[in-house]
């Protein structure tokens, strides 16, 4: 815990400056027992809500308030190191603001700031849902260095979906702590840019629209926590019937994140036939990781440029398809979920999307170039899906642990149809489970009509056509319930 002592500064007719202490903790939220600072209570009668401004703005160290018998001055004790640049800016542009806390035996914890109108100072960007923003971000993050004062907490940055220069600058001067180092020099100079009268209107247009989209990512520590396996296993036994070498994998590295609370070196590699799957065990394991996700459709994908953006040389650049799925995810610790891998070599003369790939399945940093920075990926788990392990490159098949995906075996197929696919389809359109039975003869003719095809994706279409033609005859034709049998269902599947 750093103690500040500044009792000793000379007097300059204004007020006296208090030591107070600066605490570090790592809590995602505020509680009276995990506040965000403590007042001196001490006769000060402070209310569950005390409305007023933080003064004395170059030390951070009072909070002044309306009291029964006129203004109370109460000493700031102690301050989360986290919070110190944010209080020095309420103060220095008069924002008044109300607090919650609670009493304590060390004096008043304060866990919560809300705005109440704007002060005397300039006009900011300071509405309640911008400081709110800013309160969430600085409570994820982790706190400073103890090397690092608060004195040194000058920042220049942006607001609540930060748009304007100014609720940018304000966020920088707040929460700049809570970027990655090399973003926070980024920030600067594209602020620098952003104000600039001596570049041209569209240089400052990019410079503001990559600080936006720069400034509402959420920058995570990639420390994961632990996860709850037997969860887990619950997970994919939901999502998935049967494949137990693949549920086995999957766990593996699941007890592996635990062991170390990063992610692995290696993403998964999903290789198998069409409709086996791939895709919804992706899902899965992002559920699993708790982390949002975005795909990537390597098929669709022909140009580098749509990886990597374009130059802000060119009026119309924007950032490319990996940057994008970071703003929209809000934050850098994702799932990109990598769709048909091994059509990633299919460049079209202007280089080949798989080298870009490359780069991000390294964890050592992606560069866009529109944003022209670099973009930490430590954060980002790749889950790839392949048809054909042939297609994939030596290089691009190093970057993960490969994971075989068999087709199902016919009674397999049995069960997911019986079990899964069509009780799913009759609960999405609303019939009972008596309204529509397939026999087991049905059954049997079913799967031998999609002997030849591997995966299940015909096998759910079936249950479609199937479950819509039973709704038919009970709506229409009046019947109470209708069982396919086998001369039926080759009837109905072509």
């Amino acid at each position: 815990m750093a103690v500040f002592d500044f009792t000793n500064i000379p007097e300059t007719g204004k007020d006296p400056v208090c030591t107070y202490t600066v605490f570090r903790t790592g809590e995602a939220s505020a509680s009276p027992e995990h506040p965000i600072l403590v007042l001196d209570a001490n006769g000060k009668k402070l209310r569950h809500h005390s409305c007023g401004v933080f003064t004395n703005p170059s030390r951070r160290t009072a909070f002044e308030f309306e009291g029964e018998e006129g203004s109370v001055s109460a000493d700031i004790l102690q301050i989360d190191a986290r919070f110190v640049s944010l209080l020095k800016w309420l103060g220095e542009n008069h924002i008044n603001v109300r607090l919650s806390g609670a009493e304590r035996e060390d004096g008043y914890a304060v866990y919560k700031i809300r705005e109440t109108a704007f002060g005397g100072g300039s006009k900011l960007s300071a509405e309640d849902g911008f400081l709110q923003f800013m309160i969430e971000r600085l409570l994820s993050s982790d706190a400073p260095a103890e090397t690092e004062e608060d004195e040194d907490a000058q920042e220049d940055g942006d607001s609540m979906k930060l748009t304007s220069i100014q609720s940018i600058t304000d966020f920088m001067n707040c929460a700049g702590r809570t970027l990655p180092d090399n973003i926070r020099l980024w920030a600067r100079r594209n602020l620098a840019v952003a104000r600039s009268h001596e570049v041209s209107a569209e240089e400052r247009r990019h410079a503001q629209r990559a600080l936006s989209i720069m400034m509402n990512i959420q920058w995570k520590s990639h420390y994961f926590e632990a996860i709850d396996v037997e969860e887990a296993r619950r997970i994919l036994d939901e999502e998935l019937y049967g494949m137990e070498r693949v549920k086995q994998r999957i766990i593996e590295t699941i007890i592996q994140i635990n062991r170390t609370h990063t992610l692995p070196a290696y993403g998964l590699l999903l290789i198998g036939p069409a409709g086996t799957g791939k895709s919804q065990i992706a899902y899965a394991v992002a559920r699993i990781l708790k982390l949002p996700w975005t795909t990537l459709d390597m098929s669709s994908i022909h140009d580098p440029e749509q990886l990597t953006g374009s130059s802000r040389i060119y009026a119309n650049a924007k950032p490319g398809i990996i940057m994008e799925a970071f703003s929209a995810a809000g934050e850098s610790n994702l799932v990109f979920i990598i769709n048909e891998l091994d059509k990633a070599a299919a460049g079209k003369g202007n280089g080949n999307p798989a080298d870009v790939l490359l780069t991000l399945l390294d964890n050592l940093g992606f560069t866009d170039n529109y944003m022209e920075c670099m973009i930490p990926t430590v954060g980002v788990y790749p889950i790839a899906t392949a048809n054909d392990r042939e297609q994939i490159s030596a290089p691009l098949m190093s970057r993960f642990a490969v994971i075989e995906i068999p087709d199902y075996t016919p009674e397999e197929k049995k069960v997911i149809f019986a079990r899964y696919a069509l009780p799913k389809v009759m609960k999405r359109i609303g019939m009972k489970e008596h309204e529509c039975i397939v026999s087991e003869e049905g059954l049997e003719a079913l799967i031998e009509i999609f002997a030849d095809t591997s995966g299940i994706r015909d096998l759910e279409q079936a249950a479609e056509h199937i479950a819509a033609n039973a709704l038919y005859q009970i709506e229409v034709e009046h019947a109470k319930s209708v069982t396919f049998d086998a001369e039926m269902v080759r009837g109905l599947i072509p």
